[in-house]
């Protein structure tokens, strides 16, 4: 099923695709030509005898009017937001942030001759150690396949429900919201934040400031000090962190990892996920028709009104929407969802939180705001326009007792189960299985054989021919073995080992360390009257007794055309 192109500029409203946007939303009743608020002003309003605060909130980022890629930056200030999907937001943060954190602690005991950190990327001596898994640098593969596994992920997980990865799990978004834990501690919520940021500098605004800024900083110092242990022995690089004795790099690497931490999610914020991040404009290929986004329905939701009754009394329809800017307020990309879908909304699912807090108060169902998907959007706003031929009347999707029509589509888990998550699901599991497969039958043993080059082959005074060759022994796990190496093939050939007492022969054993790779300059005689060709081959293998493991290369032995 081709994608949609959800995310083109100038933006369009995804649903305007299917039917035309409803009227604009009905004024005040007996307030007409009502001035604009000062930006930390709210006002109350009584909507059908429930108070409900109105947020004077303008979209930053408004699909209406587009902003220049290069204006100066409109600062945002989200209001705290509660309900289920903050909640579960908080619980994605504390996993990641925990995970990230805490990971290069952990140990793993892989006995006297390796480090015991679970997690470690040890460049010294070109290893990736994973808990019980080890990576040598030939085996690069794996890190390419969980790449890859990663990508196809990501494309599954948009494909189903959208900008998951980013309203959720994504670094940015993880440190942004952590960087606004801190702001609404120091300086209150939004209101408070908005009056301090347009007030004059003061004492308590210096200070307010500068706590503010130095808290973000020790966030980013540790940030980079949590990265850094990912590639050292945590304790020991520690230590030697805070004496002054780690290497220059350790300090350079925190330096520019503060730096970035703090600029992207303290200064930044928004513009990363808008102008750095390429995603926002790769999506929108992996999205079509039961894609889950994050939409405002405004088949429930037109015409908007502040004072329903009144409006009804008057005889005009009337939709859910009392137009109180709180999904205005909350979104941390500034804004306004019910311009419909934007190239910078991330899904974070705020905006449903807030408007759901509202439609409780006002005794009304949730999901004016929701996830949901364009086929069903479609399908009820063509039942709120009957068919398309008029604007949207939220009366023709509920019943004359109030609750909406049987008519009304809703989402079912079964929708996202179609064609392409079966595709994305099935590369994904086949990618994983293959790479499980290999990591559990790969070899720990390994050789390696380089032929002399100049010369290729030497002539004796017996008139025997003598070739060169470098036998590399890779012993891939932490104990010493204990290797035969035996040569097969090459009829009267024997071998001689340059610099150890080892008898020549056509087997001999040596000692390997662990995680070592061993390296031996191995002669190989054949006496000339069993020379069959100027270029025979013959196989050097090489086999751990105690472990059964075993490894072959073919070499081939040079000789002379007289030789024969």
């Amino acid at each position: 099923m081709p994608g949609l192109d959800l995310y083109s500029a100038p933006a369009i409203d995804l649903h305007q695709r299917a039917c035309p946007r409803p009227a604009a939303r009905l004024p005040y009743a007996g307030s007409p030509g009502m001035g604009r608020l000062s930006p930390a002003r709210v006002e109350m309003h009584v909507l059908d005898n429930t108070q409900v605060e109105r947020l004077e909130a303008e979209a930053v980022n408004s699909a209406k009017v587009r902003q220049p890629m290069y204006a100066a930056r409109k600062k945002i200030f989200p209001k705290r937001a509660t309900g289920s999907f903050r909640r579960f937001k908080w619980l994605v943060m504390a996993i990641t942030l925990g995970i990230y954190y805490l990971t290069p602690w952990l140990r793993w005991d892989r006995g006297p001759f390796a480090p015991d950190q679970a997690v470690l990327l040890d460049l010294a001596n070109r290893r990736f150690y994973f808990f019980f898994i080890e990576i040598w640098p030939q085996e690069f593969y794996y890190v390419a396949g969980l790449l890859i596994m990663a990508g196809v992920g990501l494309f599954l997980i948009t494909s189903t429900i959208g900008r998951a990865w980013c309203g959720y799990t994504c670094p940015q978004t993880v440190w942004v919201d952590l960087f606004l834990v801190v702001e609404r501690a120091i300086e209150g919520d939004r209101n408070a934040r908005m009056k301090l940021d347009a007030g004059p500098w003061t004492a308590r605004k210096l200070a307010l400031r500068v706590s503010k800024h130095a808290i973000w900083l020790v966030i980013g110092a540790a940030t980079g000090g949590a990265w850094i242990f990912y590639f050292a022995d945590a304790p020991t690089l520690a230590r030697e962190l805070f004496t002054g004795t780690a290497a220059p790099v350790a300090y350079i690497t925190v330096a520019v990892l503060t730096a970035t931490t703090y600029t992207f999610g303290g200064l930044m914020r928004e513009q990363v996920c808008t102008y750095m991040c390429p995603w926002p404009r790769i999506q929108a290929a992996m999205l079509d028709e039961n894609s889950l986004t994050v939409t405002y329905n405004d088949w429930r939701g037109e015409p908007r009104s502040r004072h329903a009754k009144k409006v009804v009394a008057a005889g005009q329809s009337v939709g859910d929407c009392v137009d109180c800017n709180a999904c205005v307020a909350v979104c941390p990309m500034g804004i306004d969802i019910r311009d419909g879908q934007q190239l910078e909304c991330i899904t974070c699912a705020l905006c449903i939180d807030a408007c759901d807090g509202v439609m409780d108060k006002l005794g009304r169902e949730h999901g004016l705001i929701s996830y949901a998907t364009l086929s069903d959007y479609n399908a009820n706003m063509m039942l709120a326009t009957a068919g398309g031929s008029s604007s949207v009347n939220p009366s023709l999707v509920r019943t004359t007792d109030g609750p909406f029509s049987d008519k009304v589509a809703h989402f079912h888990i079964r929708k996202i189960f179609r064609p392409r998550t079966y595709v994305y699901m099935g590369m994904w599991s086949l990618i994983g299985l293959g790479l499980l497969y290999s990591l559990l039958t790969r070899d720990r043993l390994e050789v390696n054989v380089l032929h002399d080059r100049n010369p290729q082959f030497v002539t004796l005074s017996d008139g025997s021919i003598r070739n060169g060759y470098t036998v590399k022994l890779l012993n891939m796990i932490p104990e010493p073995r204990t290797i035969v190496v035996t040569m097969q093939g090459l009829q009267g050939g024997e071998m001689s080992v340059v610099g150890d007492d080892i008898k020549v022969g056509r087997s001999f054993a040596i000692p390997v360390e662990p995680d070592r790779l061993k390296m031996l300059k191995v002669f190989v005689r054949q006496p000339a009257d069993q020379i069959q060709g100027t270029a025979q081959t013959f196989t050097f293998r090489v086999e751990d007794k105690a472990s059964f493991e075993s490894d072959e290369y073919t070499a081939t032995f040079n000789a002379p055309e007289t030789a024969r």
